[in-house]
């Protein structure tokens, strides 16, 4: 069996060591390529935080193919700013800044989280910010994504099903469907026929096993057969590991090898 090209998402794994350890960490272990969630404190950091991440990429040899844009405080339940009046001037904020860091390192994948329903949500003005985004990552040759993610763990979040992210793809050109795997599988949705279904609708893919987030191998999804049907698709970008490591991060990957 044929994996697809695997990316490290540094904002779940190696969090036992520091940001800006992790990268090499990652590097060690074989991998050439991260991802991370927004990784600063707020929408616009300095120069001195944003050279010290860039440098501890370069300097582990890995490319950084994938960022979220400022999403809000994630350990305290912000899933996304960009669609709700009161936070929707920090999205703006943070667009040119995530931007141009992606930019600057290579990225072409930018994810934009949604954001929780609020009183003030305005599904308008979320897809006026979907496409100031669009209009700025255009000029790195990014694409903006969109997920879904699943209602269990994150109950205010409008966007839980395939559908519902891809009808917000519809209505802004120049976005693609984050698919999610795992989110998607806890919401009841098949990640197989997800690929067959849509994969051409893929602007990236991130897995986990369900129902835990643990590693492939820890839950009840068929990862020879997504895994396949992925290097038979039209998808040919990166698949991001977003998973909760059981046990240490540097002993997660066992499954690479005996699935290989």
């Amino acid at each position: 069996m044929a994996y697809p090209r695997l990316d490290v998402n540094l904002s779940i794994l190696f969090t036992e060591l520091p940001l800006l350890e992790r990268p090499a960490a990652a590097s060690a272990l074989g991998f050439d390529a991260i991802e991370l969630w927004w990784p600063f404190a707020g929408p616009v950091p300095g120069d001195t935080e944003t050279d010290a991440l860039a440098r501890a990429i370069d300097d582990a040899g890995v490319r950084l193919v994938g960022l979220n844009f400022d999403a809000g405080d994630m350990a305290a339940g912000d899933r996304g700013l960009l669609s709700a009046r009161s936070t929707s001037q920090r999205f703006r904020d943070n667009i040119d800044v995530a931007v141009g860091f992606a930019g600057r390192m290579g990225t072409r994948v930018l994810n934009a989280l949604y954001g929780n329903t609020a009183e003030d949500t305005d599904p308008d003005l979320a897809l006026e910010n979907l496409a100031l985004a669009v209009t700025a990552a255009s000029r790195i040759d990014a694409t903006v994504v969109v997920e879904a993610i699943n209602a269990h763990e994150n109950p205010r979040y409008p966007l839980t099903t395939s559908k519902a992210a891809l009808e917000v793809v519809d209505q802004v050109p120049g976005t693609a469907f984050l698919a999610d795997l795992y989110h998607l599988h806890r919401m009841g949705e098949d990640p197989a026929s997800l690929v067959t279904n849509h994969a051409d609708r893929f602007g990236h893919v991130q897995i986990a096993d369900s129902p835990g987030r643990g590693q492939p191998g820890t839950g009840e999804i068929d990862w020879n057969e997504v895994f396949d049907l992925l290097a038979a698709s039209p998808y040919d970008g990166y698949v991001g590991l977003e998973y909760k490591p059981v046990g240490p991060s540097a002993d997660s990957f066992g499954w690479l090898e005996e699935r290989g």
